[in-house]
């Protein structure tokens, strides 16, 4: 049977990157992602918020520690993963996360209200992918 797995979102960070380092010193970064859904509800407007738990390794890693804020857009390309552990007392976990293959940053709001750099002061290229759409 042939399987697919591709995830693309649009949102907003829920808090700054968080930076560490495997090992053999791969940059890995993992931030919150919060997506929304607007929907009719009789004749009121409703707002629905996910959030997504976001993983990106290597140099996109690094940029996204560097030039990403809490608030700030982007758009994550990636991969649904599950993750499974056991705690010290015996009990069993588990969780999904996007394993993100680019990420895009988005400018800020006209309005001001979103935190993070300006356009002018995101990398360029390098380590940046665009999304295909």
């Amino acid at each position: 049977m042939v399987s697919f797995n591709k995830v693309i979102l649009i949102g907003n960070l829920t808090k700054d990157p968080e930076i560490r380092y495997t090992p053999s010193g791969t940059a890995v970064a993992s931030f919150g992602l919060a997506v929304n859904h607007r929907y009719k509800q009789g004749d009121e407007m409703k707002d629905e918020v996910c959030f997504i738990d976001i993983v990106v390794f290597g140099k996109q890693a690094e940029n996204s520690g560097q030039y990403l804020s809490k608030g700030q857009g982007v758009i994550v390309d990636g991969r649904l993963q599950q993750r499974r552990w056991e705690t010290e007392d015996g009990q069993k976990r588990n969780k999904h996360e996007v394993v993100a293959q680019t990420i895009r940053f988005l400018p800020k709001r006209q309005d001001g209200s979103s935190e993070g750099p300006s356009r002018s002061d995101l990398p360029g290229d390098e380590g940046m992918d665009e999304v295909p759409f």
